[in-house]
């Protein structure tokens, strides 16, 4: 098995995950291949957040016989169907075995995971969580995951992340965003944060979105999204464009009838300097139209060709949007 070339999907990387660990259990790895599972383990976090959780359940069990594990790793060379086998046949071992010992619902309630994940200006990255849940985080954001026995726990500290949601009724996952959460037990929705703004848009499924009245909670499924204000306040549900909203996946930035407000905000999360609007009256002004996330200055240089505004520089090298004179 080649797990060099191992994708970020959660089954692959968990199948990779527990092959590694049942020959790195059985002490058969050379010097190379032991190069070559230190580079897999940094190729990814997800890797490590796998690999972690099974040693988490192999220390706390200890009990499946190194026998058991040689005769996984001794096996012949798998095809599709049988690298399966081996992989979730050894996670399966060990969780039979922590069950056997009457230790499994202990590990369970006690177990927790937490971790900070962000990234930098341009950057997009997928963090795969441990219970197979995805976040997909948009340039310069940041966020801190917790997850305990009964609940699940993301908050975005800064940026945007569009998540998928594992379901599970019994642990529900809470994203919480400025004066905004956001409850779900399986969905995908997109979570915006600007300041202590948060703007949540649902692609499917179903989630709870709350501000600081609880009584004045709302729900939304898909097709549907919200705001919550830094006050609390969560505004009435309307239609939006889930594809519009999450363009930056696709590293386009698309904007219909947006005012230039909202334009220059999200310009500046893709710049190094930020892009200023000189007056309420220019902020006010709208655009519809469709541009790259890594070429904003193509963005700039054709705003005074469909709006009347001008562009001019500051001295600190960022951008002003002004009335053309």
């Amino acid at each position: 098995m080649d797990t060099r070339n191992c994708t970020c999907d959660s089954a692959s990387v968990r199948d990779a995950a527990a092959t590694w660990f049942a020959r790195v259990q059985a002490q058969t790895l050379s010097v190379a291949e032991q190069a070559e599972f230190e580079a897999w383990l940094a190729q990814h976090t997800s890797h490590e957040v796998e690999y972690q959780w099974l040693a988490r359940l192999w220390s706390a069990a200890d009990l499946l016989p190194k026998a058991r594990l040689q005769a996984l790793c001794e096996a012949p060379a798998p095809r599709l169907e049988r690298r399966s086998f081996l992989a979730y046949g050894l996670a399966a071992s060990v969780v039979a075995a922590v069950a056997g010992a009457g230790l499994w619902m202990q590990l369970h309630s006690s177990a927790g995971y937490q971790a900070e994940f962000a990234t930098a200006m341009g950057e997009r990255r997928t963090v795969t969580l441990p219970d197979g849940s995805s976040i997909e985080l948009n340039g310069r954001s940041q966020i801190r995951v917790n997850f305990e026995r009964r609940q699940r726990t993301v908050e975005l500290q800064q940026g945007e992340g569009m998540f998928s949601v594992a379901r599970d009724a019994d642990r529900p996952f809470v994203v919480q965003a400025g004066a905004g959460q956001v409850t779900v037990t399986g969905t995908r929705f997109d979570v915006l944060r600007e300041g202590d703004q948060a703007r949540i848009a649902v692609e499917s499924g179903h989630v709870r979105v709350q501000g600081a009245n609880p009584d004045a909670a709302v729900n939304l499924t898909a097709g549907l999204g919200t705001v919550v204000d830094a006050q609390g306040q969560v505004a009435a549900v309307q239609p939006v464009n889930t594809r519009t909203l999450t363009a930056w996946r696709r590293g386009q930035l698309v904007f219909q009838d947006a005012t230039l407000g909202e334009v220059a905000a999200q310009v500046s999360r893709y710049r190094d300097k930020p892009v200023h609007v000189s007056s309420p009256a220019i902020a006010r002004l709208r655009l519809s139209s469709v541009f790259k996330t890594d070429d904003t200055d193509a963005l700039l240089k054709a705003l005074p060709q469909i709006l009347p505004v001008a562009v001019r520089a500051r001295a600190d090298g960022s951008q002003e949007i002004t009335a053309r004179k």
